[in-house]
């Protein structure tokens, strides 16, 4: 059980770091980027990157990391890990996983059915580029702080 919590550990550590940089990304400079082009072109541009972010690697990460830190989770509960870890993977599933499913994932499908060039389109992503973002905040530093507690509660 040892062996499988650490590799668990160290798998959700090393994840939610590549997940905080590419949060960190969209949060620092792609959105601010994405407003510069202005209305329909960063809409667009949104919409052709969440239709492509899910054809790549990002999506089994995603995912992989989330299951790594909800069964680390519930190992830490049974005694397994200690305290650190239960809080870094909590804070990942609720702060990342939780967050992108109810938050970021609504205003990515919101988005793409629009069409960008249209006003209805236009005002979404004014809309859209506040309330992501801050979303994205979240999730950038609940992956930073669970990749953090993650390192600090290695044994």
């Amino acid at each position: 059980m040892d062996t499988l919590v650490t590799v668990l550990i160290w798998f959700a550590l090393i994840s939610a770091g590549i997940m905080a940089g590419i949060y960190f990304t969209f949060s620092v400079f792609a959105m601010r980027s994405f407003a510069e082009l202005g209305e329909a072109a960063g809409a667009r541009a949104m919409q052709v990157l969440n239709r492509v972010i899910v054809r790549t690697a990002f999506l089994p990460l995603f995912f992989g990391s989330t299951i790594a830190c909800a069964a680390l989770v519930v190992l830490g509960l049974m005694g397994h890990a200690g305290p650190l870890v239960i809080a870094g993977s909590a804070a990942y599933v609720l702060g990342m996983f939780v967050v992108t499913v109810a938050g970021n994932v609504p205003l990515n499908n919101r988005l793409d059915a629009v069409d960008a060039a249209s006003e209805e389109g236009k005002a979404m992503w004014l809309e859209y580029l506040v309330r992501w973002t801050r979303f994205n905040h979240v999730r950038t530093l609940s992956s930073a702080a669970a990749m953090a507690l993650l390192a600090a509660g290695m044994e």
